[in-house]
């Protein structure tokens, strides 16, 4: 198996074992940290060969893990309500731009696909946040639940 296919896998789990536990699906912090890790890992697996590589590919994982989590951390309620409107009111590829009042952070989500799953609507989306003068992305899956909200899947 390659490392790729290695860290896609790991990935997977990450997001089973996160969710497996809640009915309410993962969080954004959740979200972000199996993404960010796994993204870390990839960029970490193109470095180096052998041991060194090992390392890099921990390394890469973590500090992903570590970034994409911070993302889905300093969201509070105005800003999961501003990323259920870009999912209820934006076309795909139309992103929807904010500026938390309270926090002061600035963040875009835009959907990026739409489709029906299990007969629920669905939409991939991605959250570009500018948290302190570091820009963080983070990209996600939300299906509408019976009552119409948007939930991460």
């Amino acid at each position: 198996m390659s490392t790729l296919s290695k860290i896609s896998v790991a990935a997977l789990l990450g997001m089973a074992v996160i969710s497996s536990g809640c009915a309410t699906g993962p969080t954004q912090e959740q979200t972000g940290t199996v993404v960010g890790g796994a993204l870390g890992g990839i960029l970490g697996s193109q470095i180096g060969a052998g041991s060194g590589r090992t390392a890099a590919i921990i390394a890469g994982t973590l500090a992903g893990a570590v970034i994409g989590g911070s993302v889905g951390r300093t969201m509070d309620d105005v800003d999961r309500m501003n990323v259920s409107r870009a999912l209820e009111t934006s076309p795909d590829h139309r992103p929807v731009a904010w500026r938390n009042p309270n926090t002061g952070h600035s963040f875009q989500a835009t959907p990026t696909r739409t489709y029906q799953a299990s007969g629920q609507d669905c939409r991939e989306y991605t959250v570009v946040g500018n948290i302190d003068g570091s820009r963080e992305t983070i990209t996600g899956v939300a299906c509408r639940d019976a009552q119409g909200r948007w939930i991460n899947q």
